[in-house]
């Protein structure tokens, strides 16, 4: 079975903000302000602008476990945690070093831009209906390329994407940190994809609010990674949520996975499988139904992990989806604190 990676904009953690309001100015590496950085909570909406001498102030309704990011066109995005009680910060940016922009562009390989677009459409926006009405604006800044010695394509871009997502109302700037596609030999077909994995950051501002919208946005949080470790987190599983199969049978969670209270976020042991035909490969894996009908596979490759109440998991490089979850890329993402402000 092919494992397909979905990062949902977490590629990093933190776990302690504990106030309401951060504050500072943004300035270049001579001290000069730089006035409209964007600074934002990875994976929110909560974000605002510096103003003409470089000051903000950010103020949000909920506390956040995301970075603080801090960005500029021009300059390397620069990133903040533990940032508590904290006013009056003075964040400096470094100029950004793009010459490899110009190494890569000149490559050439035998897959076309159009080919290798439609693949990356696939494997970053998705396939879903959501999908359909989701588009990137400023998709020519993308640095497209297949690598032939690992049948690998490879994206990058040097400013962030401007995502338009008009089925869910919502407006991302996505800063692309790695984008990958791999296939089991010299191919760009979707049939011959073994892997996908992208992680960046983002900051969503909502262009449409109606009950229409309201109800796309219900659907795609019903059965989402997001719901899911939600769930988990405080205990809700059952027929008209997601339920665990091992083995082909139904399981009881509580006999796989030990949740504890820890600070700010709940701690999660996992149990690890008697079969020792899989004791090198990961640590469990279950089969998981939404609803008792969406399938999707789980598979966890660590002992411990965290979650935080907007469904933050602390280790996602080590707990993979396959099936009907990973499905759901950028196209169908929302805010994490979507329905907690």
């Amino acid at each position: 079975m092919n494992y397909f990676s979905l990062l949902f904009c977490l590629l990093f953690f933190s776990f302690a903000f504990s106030q309401n309001s951060i504050s500072g100015i943004v300035v270049d590496e001579n001290k000069n302000p730089l006035p409209g950085a964007s600074i934002y909570f990875d994976g929110t909406t909560f974000s605002t602008v510096s103003n003409d001498d470089g000051k903000f102030s950010l103020y949000y309704t909920t506390k956040s476990n995301s970075l603080l990011a801090i960005s500029y066109v021009g300059y390397e995005t620069q990133y903040l945690k533990n940032t508590d009680n904290v006013s009056n910060l003075t964040i400096q940016l470094k100029e950004a070093n793009n010459a490899l922009q110009e190494v890569v562009v000149s490559r050439k390989d035998r897959f076309s831009r159009k080919e290798k677009l439609k693949i990356f459409r696939a494997y970053f926006l998705g396939t879903t209906s959501n999908a359909k009405r989701t588009t990137i604006l400023n998709e020519d800044q993308l640095i497209l390329n297949y690598n032939e010695l690992t049948n690998t394509l490879v994206a990058r871009c040097y400013e962030p994407l401007v995502i338009q997502n008009t089925a869910l109302g919502y407006k991302l700037n996505y800063e692309l940190v790695d984008f990958e596609v791999n296939f089991w030999t010299l191919s760009i077909k979707p049939q011959d994809a073994t892997r996908s994995y992208y992680a960046g950051l983002c900051r969503f501002t909502e262009t449409e609010n109606s009950d229409k919208i309201e109800k796309k946005r219900k659907k795609a949080f019903e059965g989402s990674q997001m719901q899911f470790f939600r769930n988990m987190a405080n205990n809700v599983w059952g027929k008209n949520h997601f339920v665990i199969l091992k083995n082909k049978l139904q399981d009881i969670p509580a006999n796989n996975f030990t949740v504890t209270d820890s600070e700010e976020f709940k701690q999660v042991i996992v149990a690890n499988q008697a079969d020792k035909r899989y004791e090198n490969n990961f640590r469990a894996k279950f089969i998981l139904l939404y609803n008792m009908d969406k399938q999707s596979e789980i598979l966890f490759d660590t002992e411990v992990f965290y979650i935080d109440k907007f469904g933050n998991n602390s280790h996602i490089d080590k707990i993979t989806f396959s099936g009907a979850i990973a499905k759901s890329k950028v196209a169908d993402m929302l805010p994490l604190n979507y329905g907690m402000e």
